[in-house]
């Protein structure tokens, strides 16, 4: 082991959700952290003593940090639509690490030509490369598709970083084109999502079930929902006959998002769910709503605590290839502690999700740093986590002992 490199120890798990949904449930009780990322997820004997910071849980439930995989950020923590601030801070108290930027597409009176499109997409992936509210990872930057695009402009980005892009917010002259550049943006490893359902911007386009598999984008977008959901037998068929991603947001429809979870189920097709929020938007400023997401699914959808909640961590990173998500070796140590909130009639975590409550946000950490102890905005844990000796970190506001969160 490096000399002076910070290990931290997480003991007495009650239960360790594994982001994985192949396996959703690790093994274990304790985690060892080195270095800002997971060293080892075991028993007792992997503490290796418990040198340095070692924080006891106390039976609750330690799980990957959520990734919201469609977020409407800009720039800094503000997204003047909703003229929100610090709404990212926020989310971090919602055991959310990681947001997926859906389109810097709420830059009032924002340009669409050809050289505003690539340079927006270059300053929002150089603005978010090193800016982290309350530790959150935002990974921003994405191309809008638009008409006059070429195959280079997708190759000279790719060679940048630029590894997102969207359809749904340009008008193009015909489908042959718009499909065109969908393969230009995936043949350079650009993920591309697409809008569905009805517009919800001034330049934004309606998609629907037959355009989205015409186009071929690796995720539908707000799939069940946003601002309209598509109709039934249209995403029936987006299961059966496709292989994309189907995103389900907490701002879309929750009865389109269990007629798909049911279509998901009858193909065996689990593994291309991943979860978001598409807030902020009119919906609200949620940093609770991945939570929500999770517990309405589990509830609402007879899908199992564990594995809908690797749908919202492990699918999301492997959807747009990223870092974290999963309890694994060598994964950057972004890990919430939840429990069943006080006053819940559940035992634990997955027993309040499974009755749809949001559960108790104890403790948020991002890459190895304690970020959150405990949440200000989620419902009260039953149970303090215990740390010593106590190692620096972002402090919460104190949080009312009543009135509503």
């Amino acid at each position: 082991m490096v000399a002076d490199v910070e290990v931290v120890t997480v003991v007495n798990a009650g239960r360790l959700l594994s982001g994985d949904l192949s396996a959703p449930v690790a093994e274990g009780d304790t985690i060892r952290v080195v270095g800002g990322r997971i060293d080892a997820v075991g028993g007792p004997e992997v503490s290796g003593g418990a040198a340095g910071t070692v924080i006891d849980v106390r039976g609750m439930t330690v799980a990957p940090g959520l990734i919201d995989s469609h977020s409407h950020v800009l720039f800094g923590d503000y997204t003047p639509r909703q003229q929100s601030v610090g709404f990212l801070e926020r989310y971090v108290h919602g055991a959310v690490v990681q947001v997926v930027s859906a389109g810097e597409i709420h830059i009032p009176n924002r340009p669409q030509d050809r050289e505003s499109v690539k340079g927006l997409a270059r300053l929002a992936a150089g603005s978010w490369r090193h800016h982290r509210p309350g530790g959150m990872k935002v990974n921003a930057g994405v191309v809008l598709l638009t008409p006059g695009l070429t195959a280079s402009d997708m190759s000279e980005l790719a060679a940048e970083g630029i590894r997102l892009a969207k359809y749904g917010f340009a008008v193009y002259p015909d489908l042959a084109a718009a499909r065109e550049d969908v393969r230009n943006a995936q043949r350079n490893g650009i993920v591309v999502t697409a809008h569905s359902g009805g517009p919800t911007a001034a330049d934004g386009v309606p998609v629907g079930a037959e355009l989205l598999m015409e186009l071929g984008p690796d995720i539908a977008g707000h799939v069940n929902g946003g601002p309209t959901s598509l109709d039934d037998d249209g995403v029936r068929s987006l299961v059966r006959q496709t292989d994309m991603k189907l995103q389900l947001v907490q701002a879309g429809s929750l009865r389109s998002a269990l007629v798909i979870l049911d279509a998901v189920r009858e193909a065996g097709a689990q593994d291309r769910v991943i979860l978001g929020t598409d807030t902020p938007t009119g919906t609200g400023v949620m940093p609770l709503g991945l939570l929500k997401t999770v517990a309405e699914l589990s509830s609402l959808g007879a899908v199992e605590p564990a594995r809908t909640w690797a749908w919202g961590s492990g699918c999301v990173a492997d959807a747009f290839g990223l870092s974290g998500g999963r309890l694994q070796v060598g994964q950057p140590a972004d890990l919430a502690v939840i429990d069943a909130p006080l006053g819940s009639v559940a035992a634990d975590a997955e027993g309040a999700l499974a009755r749809g409550d949001i559960p108790a946000v104890a403790m948020v950490m991002i890459d190895g740093v304690v970020r959150v102890d405990p949440s200000a905005v989620s419902p009260r844990p039953r149970e303090t986590v215990l740390t010593r000796p106590a190692s620096p970190h972002t402090e919460p506001p104190a949080r009312p002992r009543s009135g509503s969160h």
